[in-house]
């Protein structure tokens, strides 16, 4: 619509997601383009030319916007480069026109931790012990897919900068695109002696050819006006992590290489021309240590936070005897050493997955554990007292992980597996964690609403019937429960006190019946309401807690993990439940009714939390919005 605006005579517009395909039929018509702009259902491979076919002849201009946060991640080099070959005519104008990457190297222990195992100190009564990673674990090249974060809430104090930013290669839209693979090299001298490590990366395009219109993914301290910085969610950032880290030296000329082939892009180091080197270029990273498949970024970091490490330390030492015969029940959790080293008789370890089997195993096996704990592959609730070795337990762990956990509450699974393997725990048996608590804070963000805020009106445009789509989508219960964002990246101010909803007693078996509470939140400040931040916060003892949400408030302002007793940012799951589609409504104060059901289901299914069939209706009362969660 906006081509046809400008002067376009006619335009095809080809999209292959049928919804969006039907809602663009309806937006053109209602908009007045029927007659200017025909919708092509298909994937633009399958678009056919000629008198029959889906368009008579090519076009001249080519639009279209087929980036990720790592540019080429949706399959723009094959999209183009089909189009250039069957779609388009040969010096054809492009929209945008150009792309650039750009990568700057740094160093940040912070970062990563996101990637390695670090050795984990242990101060046990017999002196230190060191839990070491495998040597194929420090070996990995870690997993294959970039991470992408919002950049600009890294702290600067989190990374040192080692290079300039440098421009790595440059995609030409409006020429014949190639998606094979390529490498682009970059010689550099290092502002900085340091530990190479991260690659931090972005990108920008220039919409015309003269270079006039730029829409630029830069972080703050490398934006040309930090003050007109965008927020964007659907184009961050990238984070890569380099096979290896590697010494650098301030001066001292080295090479960045950044290889790509038609979907992912990865980086190396190299201390000579690559060009003249001819060596064989990196492959592209793959992990062969089962860590990177198991334990994703966030838990990587969670693993490695010291501060995390020694709550469970604390709370083991008062709870450990020297008879104690424990069972740990994770996912790859590092528990069980832990236990080991501070003193327990006999530790068995429960992994239901055989990646994380595996995995232990090589862990065990590094540390000269491999006889000292028993790790038994079969799922909690299948466990025989043969497996036990006809033992009781009398400390049961967890952290409690499971891989398959996605929202706070899913981790209530470990309550679950407690109640399965009652049979198996001795009088008297401790529980560790022995209680959790579910919290909530209603607050208003910065930025993250405009991802539920409807469109209306766009450049002129009515576009409310895709407005009407979403709604309708996020009308199923899948879409209505509670979203999870790592919320450290989404600043945002709290307008209530946190306050606890709901608790769960580990140290008895999940109750028969329905688990319900119900009470209210007061907004304590005026602003918009957008949602409600949900965390957990597992009490180990009665003076070691787990937080995995709010660390501090100040001045209103939301401190959401912040790498101490909640484990490193990415490590915490919050989520967020957002009843308010339209966040403009401004209340001075407000008191928020909020009922909540966690039923108690079996093994095979989770906890759920999620909006009732009319979310966030208006009570009789002006000043009273209800919402029930089930």
């Amino acid at each position: 619509m906006m081509a046809v605006t400008a002067g376009a005579d006619y335009c095809y517009a080809i999209e292959v997601f049928k919804p969006m395909a039907d809602a663009a039929v309806k937006i053109v018509e209602k908009n007045g383009f029927s007659d200017k702009i025909k919708i092509i259902n298909k994937h633009s491979t399958e678009v056919t030319m000629g008198p029959d076919g889906d368009m008579p002849c090519r076009a001249n201009i080519l639009i279209t916007e087929l980036f990720d946060t790592e540019l080429i991640g949706e399959g723009a080099l094959p999209s183009y480069e089909h189009a250039h070959r069957h779609l388009v005519q040969e010096n054809c104008e492009a929209v945008p026109h150009r792309a650039t990457v750009y990568a700057q190297l740094v160093e940040s222990r912070r970062m990563w931790s996101w990637n390695k195992l670090f050795p984990i100190p242990v101060h046990t009564s017999c002196g230190e012990q060191v839990i070491v990673p495998p040597l194929e674990l420090e070996r990995c090249p870690g997993a294959p897919s970039v991470y992408d974060i919002q950049l600009n809430q890294v702290s600067s104090a989190d990374f040192t900068v080692l290079s300039d930013v440098l421009p790595m290669f440059s995609v030409d839209f409006s020429k014949q695109v190639s998606s094979s693979a390529a490498c682009h090299s970059r010689q550099f001298e290092p502002v900085a002696s340091g530990r190479a490590q991260v690659v931090l990366s972005w990108w920008d395009i220039e919409m015309d050819p003269e270079g006039k219109i730029k829409c630029s993914m830069a972080p703050f301290w490398a934006h040309s006006d930090p003050e007109e910085l965008q927020w964007r969610d659907h184009w961050m950032q990238c984070v890569y992590f380099l096979p290896q880290e590697e010494p650098v030296v301030q001066g001292s000329s080295i090479y960045l290489v950044a290889h790509h082939d038609d979907y992912c892009v990865w980086y190396s180091l190299q201390r000579t021309s690559p060009e003249k080197d001819r060596r064989v270029y990196p492959a592209r990273p793959v992990c062969d240590c089962q860590a990177h498949l198991l334990w994703n970024r966030p838990r990587f970091g969670e693993i490695n936070d010291q501060d995390r490490t020694d709550q469970y330390i604390q709370a083991l030492r008062t709870v450990l005897k020297p008879d104690s015969v424990c069972l740990c029940v994770s996912d790859g959790s590092l528990l069980s050493l832990l236990a080991h080293h501070l003193g327990a008789e006999q530790v068995f370890t429960v992994e239901s997955s055989a990646a994380s089997y595996r995995l232990m195993k090589k862990i065990f096996k590094a540390n000269h554990l491999e006889d000292k704990i028993n790790i038994i592959e079969k799922r909690p609730e299948l466990l025989t007292s043969a497996d036990l070795e006809g033992k009781k337990i009398s400390l049961l762990l967890g952290e409690p992980f499971f891989t398959t956990s996605l929202l706070p509450w899913h981790n209530l699974y470990f309550w679950y597996v407690r109640t399965a393997v009652d049979q198996h725990l001795g009088p008297g048996a401790v529980v560790m964690p022995q209680t959790a608590s579910l919290h909530a804070v209603v607050v208003e963000f910065r930025d993250l609403w405009r991802i539920r805020s409807p469109c209306g009106d766009c450049e002129g445009f009515d576009v409310h019937i895709m407005d009407d789509m979403i709604k309708r989508a996020l009308d199923f219960r899948e879409s209505k429960e509670a979203e999870p964002h790592p919320l450290w990246e989404y600043p945002c101010r709290c307008l209530s006190e946190p306050q606890q909803i709901l608790t769960f007693d580990f140290r008895q078996p999940v109750p028969p019946h329905l688990i319900h509470a119900e009470g209210s939140i007061e907004l304590r400040r005026p602003g918009r309401s957008h949602g409600a931040v949900l965390w957990m916060e597992y009490h180990l003892t009665p003076d070691n807690t787990v937080n995995t949400g709010l660390l501090k408030s100040v001045e209103d302002k939301v401190v959401l993990c912040t790498g101490t007793v909640a484990g490193t940012p990415t490590a915490s799951r919050q989520c967020t439940s957002s009843p308010w589609r339209t966040p403009e409504r401004r209340w001075a104060a407000l008191r928020l009714s909020v009922t909540l059901w966690i039923s108690t289901p079996t093994l095979e299914t989770s906890p759920w939390i999620s909006h009732s069939q009319t979310p966030w209706t208006m009570g009789s009362d002006p000043h009273l919005l209800r919402n029930k969660v089930a």
